[in-house]
This record gives C-alpha cells, structure tokens and sequence, in this order.
C-alpha cells in the first residue's frame, strides 16, 4: 500500500507542482488544477490521453469537465491524501497539457499548504 507523503516529501515535492498550478483542493488532503482549452473537443482529447497514461499507472485521477474547462483533484484513496503516485501523475498530466491548456491559477489555496497538513 502506498503511504502519505510525510512532511519533509511534502517540502521537497510540492514547489515545483505549484508553480505548474497545482493547488490544495478546498476540503481534505487531495491536490487540484482547472485547465481551459479552446474547445470541448481539445479538453477531451486530453482527458483520453490522460485515462491511457493514469491506466498504466494504475492510479486515477478525479475529474469535472465542463465543456472546454476541466478540473483535475489528485489524492490516494487508499491511505487518505498524498502520495507519491500523485505527484507522478500530476506531472505527467502537466507534460500531456503543456502547450494544449492554460492554466486557471485563481482556484484553491497555495498547495504548499499541504506541507502542513501531515497527519499519522
């Protein structure tokens, strides 16, 4: 089972998720990203692209698309937050939307947050 990043996985990982737009998702221990596209059909595109790449992963991600705008929430059911299988995601889902969305960075609180949200 994997396990929840611990404070100091938190500290080194979750800078650079930020700066990509990641950010911590109103309730409980989960990261969340909103991208706008220029259409439904271009969001969709990605959303495809990205159920491949979470099925070999073997990790999914929970997500809301609204016509052209889709959102993105990341934790691991399994042991109640975040864990490294996010962080892996999110970064492939950040290199699959990359010159295809753009970024809504006025949602959610600053994912360093999370930094401080450890729990055992």
């Amino acid at each position: 089972m994997t396990s929840k990043l611990d404070a100091e996985e938190r500290k080194a990982l979750l800078g650079a998720l930020e700066d990509s737009g990641w950010r911590a998702a109103e309730e409980g221990d989960a990261m969340v990203k909103r991208l706008i596209f220029k259409d439904f059909s271009a969001a969709w595109g990605l959303m495809s692209r990205a159920a491949l790449c979470a099925e070999t992963m073997n990790h999914h991600p929970d997500w809301r698309n609204v016509y052209n705008k889709l959102e993105i929430t990341l934790s691991t059911h399994d042991c109640g937050g975040v864990s490294v299988l996010d962080i892996e995601l999110a970064r492939a889902l950040d290199a699959l939307a990359e010159g295809v969305a753009e970024v809504d960075r006025d949602i959610g609180r600053p994912l360093m947050r999370l930094a401080d949200q450890v729990e055992d």
